[in-house]
């Protein structure tokens, strides 16, 4: 037996002894690839015309929107249904009467249902950008460059999924955003509208976070924890920001109990673990 013999022998004793492996044999977990390819797709729905190469007028976007729809929709039943198996399987929820895939599918109807209302979001978020960026020239820049725009966007449509309870999918989603803009939102964040991070680059936005209204954020804000235990899950753990607040620059604001009042601004690069009273000006 040679090296790689004996190489490859002691990587599938590993993958017995360690687990790790997604088998064909067994319920299959959604794919990144797939996973990829439809939030791309619910990009464009979002936006029809500006992501891809097809030319949208009023006499084809019925059409279009209709085959992206049906094909989208196939495709996310039959995540969402690998989804719901797996947490069945390990017993952290079961697919009801009608099993997974009927599950899969009224979850699907619901999220389309629910996409005119994030729009509807997201109208506000790309007004928010405009008027928020004076280097902003038009809301086509914004949604065809702004990274935090795109990070939104996404979270809106993730966040959703989250309050349904779809395992895996909202956090696969996030972190394919998260790897293009550098901008990490956790699913399970609330986020008013108005919403707007301007540059975007590495902020951080924790799982039980609140945001309110007409909240702008600067590159590299983080909106954390003060502990990270494992026996806290399920406590509110990250920050609430009222309306009308600017947190600048690199500011660290922690803690489940922290508020940030309504109509403050939070200079750069502080750090924040209590609460702080509305119009408050803190700069150290």
């Amino acid at each position: 037996m040679n090296r790689l013999e004996k190489s490859i022998d002691s990587l599938l004793k590993n993958y017995d002894d360690y687990g790790m492996v997604n088998r064909s044999d067994t319920e299959n977990l959604p794919g990144r690839e797939s996973i990829e390819n439809i939030v791309r797709g619910l990009e464009e729905l979002l936006f029809p015309g500006y992501l891809e190469n097809v030319r949208t007028d009023n006499g084809n976007l019925r059409k279009i929107t209709n085959e992206k729809v049906n094909q989208l929709a196939r495709n996310l039943i039959h995540e969402i249904e690998k989804s719901l198996v797996f947490s069945a399987r390990i017993g952290t929820s079961t697919c009801g009467h009608g099993g997974c895939r009927a599950s899969a599918a009224i979850i699907t109807d619901d999220f389309f249902e629910e996409l005119p209302k994030i729009r509807i979001f997201l109208a506000k978020d790309l007004e928010a950008a405009v008027r928020g960026d004076p280097a902003a020239l038009s809301a086509d820049e914004v949604i065809l460059s702004y990274p935090g725009f795109q990070a939104i966007a996404v979270h809106r449509m993730a966040h959703f999924l989250w309050v349904r309870q779809v395992p895996l999918i909202p956090r696969m989603m996030n972190e394919l955003i998260h790897r293009r803009t550098g901008i990490d939102i956790h699913p399970g964040a609330e986020i008013g509208e108005s919403f707007f991070i301007d540059h975007g680059t590495g902020t951080v936005i924790g799982e039980t976070t609140v945001i309110g209204n007409n909240v702008k954020l600067y590159q590299g804000v983080t909106l954390g924890a003060l502990s990270v235990k494992k026996e806290e899950s399920g406590h509110k753990r990250h920050p609430t920001i009222e309306d009308n607040v600017t947190i600048y620059a690199n500011a660290t604001i922690l803690g489940g109990e922290t508020v940030i009042g309504r109509g403050s601004i939070i200079g750069g690069s502080v750090w924040i673990t209590q609460s702080v009273q509305p119009e408050s000006k803190i700069y150290k």
